[in-house]
């Protein structure tokens, strides 16, 4: 950690302050039919906001069991920590009494939420319309590597959908493209399916009609990237080069101190003056390089120039409380280790150690959002391959059992019957 000024972790908040609200999207149940990172991201955040969740698995396993070892086979921590809180089925749907398995239990379900290709979808019945017929009116979202259009049917997966949507390029300044070091795509894609489910089932509450969502990666992350680099390229004819100058500027990132890195943002017209006040350079106050935000974008190598060497001249602790003296943004660059003896985060309670079955003490990063205050339920420990499949098994015995045995409709109870005679 840079610096030494930062006091030791606060004590664990007082109870009151940790009491779980019952989520949101509580009673709602959702058919998880995903792998890998963009549908059991979203899925996850379903489970946070309080819906229940069934994972279907094949014999293998969501792949992501295997990606990096764990403490036992098929558990590996990037699976422990995407699919908390979700139910582990097994079914083998290249058989076909697994496949009428899973289609009897649509009715059951109020989301259905898959990744696949179309063509694979549409072959397991996976459409709007096999799922009306199979007496479902749950929301069908699919998590697709492109949406309808040349190409539909391609795969897709986080590295090369970075490559695909500009962010590569964006990452790599125009140059030698660059992949950004988390699986942003997939999570980005996660999070749009996500609030797409939750805005579709607010409209069905609201009377509004039944509508299936899809979430196109490439079409998304086309649209997250864009925001704020099109630049010149969001008139036609074009009047300058894409990219934003400040995010594309070689000289943003943490800068060096005489004994460590601290970020800074001098972002608005005070901030500046503050910031060229307390240096000493009251020369550059009213510098049109420094003095408006128009100005400092168009100069800004030249600005961050400057604000390096000066970092340069002090230790990260004297530049922290220097920062602080004259209100502005800051920040010391922690690493993930330091993240767990942090004040603010012990305070806030985010990381949570729960003891899981298999795995031993197990920590899991808690729900962010709060609501009236209060976080969301913890979730139970991700569950072992195949663990709940004998009860939804059980459930499916019992369901044909009962389609076996009810009368015909037109016999049914209540019902008028036929003429005599």
């Amino acid at each position: 950690m840079d610096g030494e000024r930062e006091a030791a972790p606060a004590a664990a908040p007082a109870e009151a302050a940790c009491e779980n609200a019952r989520g949101p999207l509580h009673g709602v149940r959702v058919l998880d039919l995903t792998g890998t990172m963009s549908g059991p991201f979203c899925t996850l955040l379903l489970a946070q906001l309080g819906a229940r969740i069934d994972k279907i698995e094949p014999p293998t396993g969501d792949v992501v069991r295997h990606l990096t070892p764990g403490r036992t086979p098929a558990m590996s921590p990037i699976f422990l920590a995407l699919n908390a809180g979700k139910r582990s089925i097994v079914l083998d749907l290249a058989r076909e009494p697994d496949r009428e398995l899973l289609m009897s239990s649509l009715p059951e379900y109020d989301v259905v939420v898959h990744n696949m290709r179309p063509r694979a979808a549409a072959r397991l019945g996976l459409t709007a319309e096999k799922l009306a017929a199979a007496g479902s009116e749950a929301l069908l979202c699919e998590l697709v590597g492109f949406g309808p259009g040349p190409y539909e049917d391609r795969p897709a997966y986080d590295d090369t959908i970075q490559a695909e949507s500009g962010m590569a390029w964006v990452q790599g300044n125009g140059g030698e493209p660059a992949y950004v070091r988390t699986a942003v795509a997939d999570k980005t894609a996660g999070m749009y399916a996500a609030l797409a489910i939750c805005a579709e089932l607010a409209s069905r509450a609201a009377g509004g009609p039944r509508r299936s969502v899809k979430i196109p990666m490439f079409e998304t992350m086309v649209a997250f990237t864009a925001v704020e680099q099109m630049g010149g390229l969001t008139y036609e004819p074009a009047n300058g080069p894409a990219l934003y100058p400040r995010t594309a500027s070689p000289h943003r990132k943490p800068f060096p101190t005489r004994d460590g890195h601290v970020s800074l943002m001098l972002y608005t017209d005070r901030h500046w003056a503050a910031f060229l006040s307390r240096i000493g350079r009251y020369d550059l106050v009213d510098e049109p390089a420094f003095a408006t935000l128009a100005g400092r974008t168009a100069n800004i190598d030249e600005v961050y120039a400057l604000v390096a060497a000066e970092l340069l001249q002090r230790t990260t602790a004297e530049w922290l409380d220097i920062l602080e003296e004259i209100d502005v943004p800051h920040a010391r660059v922690r690493s993930l280790p330091d993240l767990l003896t942090d004040r603010h985060l012990a305070a806030a309670a985010l990381f949570h150690e729960v003891e899981h079955p298999t795995e031993g003490t197990v920590r899991s990063v808690r729900a962010p959002f709060l609501f009236d205050g209060r976080r969301p339920a913890d979730l139970a420990p991700a569950r072992a391959l195949g663990q709940d499949s004998a009860g939804f098994r059980r459930a499916g015995r019992g369901r044909t059992a009962t389609q076996r045995t009810s009368p015909p409709a037109e016999a049914s109870l209540g019902s008028t019957p036929p003429d005599e005679g």
